[in-house]
């Protein structure tokens, strides 16, 4: 069995595939903050004794703690389990619910007013990822299809395009190809954390 979660985003979600790929569990909840205190909870409603044999967590971009979060969660039960983990993209995850098979771009809102994007064809990235401001991320992206928390922002931004609110659900996961989905467990934050060390 494989687990799959991600708390990059506003959602906390997670989904149980059995080992002909099949989803026989899953959870989405739409929390906002709160992850941390909602996760291994989710994660033992789901699971319901069962144990996975391999866990994929998304690894970002998104929100720095929610990242983080899951990460932790993750490491800590692949420790416990004795089993495989790698990390998925979330802007991967989020394009692979988009069911169209198309050219899409993904818009993640991120710090400072700023988006996390990235083009995707037939769920593959054909694009950097950028965490840039909207005006800036409106000319990287001329797919016309544009999906995430900050799809609106980036089409508002363009002038043109169609903005499809999503959020990521893991029941997505092996709909991804399979190199998006094989990452280091490693977070992804696409940007400088706020907080800066002091010099020396």
């Amino acid at each position: 069995m494989i687990l799959a979660f991600d708390t990059s985003s506003a959602a906390c979600t997670a989904a149980l595939f059995d080992g002909d790929g099949e989803c026989v569990a899953r959870a989405d909840e739409v929390i906002g903050r709160g992850h941390a205190e909602r996760l291994v909870p989710m994660l033992d409603e789901l699971l319901d004794g069962r144990k996975a044999d391999s866990i994929v967590v998304g690894v970002g971009p998104g929100s720095f703690t929610g990242i983080r979060v899951a990460i932790a969660a993750a490491h800590g039960l692949a420790i416990g389990w004795g089993v495989e983990l790698s990390g998925m993209s979330s802007l991967g995850l989020l394009a692979a619910g988009a069911n169209d098979g198309g050219e899409l771009a993904t818009a993640v809102q991120g710090g400072h007013g700023e988006l996390f994007v990235q083009q995707f064809s037939a769920g593959k990235p054909t694009s950097d990822l950028l965490n840039v401001p909207p005006a800036a991320a409106a000319a990287a992206t001329p797919a016309k299809l544009v999906i995430g928390s900050g799809a609106r922002k980036l089409v508002d931004a363009r002038g043109w395009g169609e903005a499809r609110e999503a959020l990521p659900s893991a029941a997505n996961t092996l709909k991804m190809p399979a190199d998006i989905r094989s990452l280091p467990a490693k977070p992804i934050y696409a940007r400088a954390p706020d907080a800066k060390a002091k010099a020396a």
